[in-house]
């Protein structure tokens, strides 16, 4: 109940989708970085992670988010050396795209 936004009509409130993108997006930047830096030592790619950061967010949200369960996914589009590009997608119980963002990342 701490995540509905709207009571009457039992929708998850925006903050939580924007959220939810977000950090899904944000493992996705991390799984990229520790793929890409495999021959460094865990701790080495541990550190890197600490580095990141998001530097930009969009959210779309194209219907309201009803149900019990969502699903989130991301994608990254560029992992440069200083900025990550990414997209994302929050979809409903039946795969419904509800809402899609973008995001950028700092990474260094």
């Amino acid at each position: 109940p701490e995540l509905i936004g709207h009571f009457a009509h039992n929708r998850i409130h925006g903050g939580v989708i924007s959220a939810g993108l977000d950090a899904m997006a944000g493992l996705a930047v991390m799984a990229a970085i520790g793929a890409r830096h495999m021959d460094e030592a865990p701790l080495q790619r541990l550190h890197r992670f600490g580095k990141l950061g998001t530097i930009d967010l969009r959210i779309d949200y194209l219907r309201p988010g009803i149900g019990s369960h969502f699903e989130l996914r991301a994608e990254v589009l560029r992992l440069g050396s200083r900025v990550a590009t990414t997209r994302m997608e929050f979809l409903g119980p039946d795969g419904t795209l509800l809402s899609s963002g973008a995001a950028a990342y700092i990474v260094s």
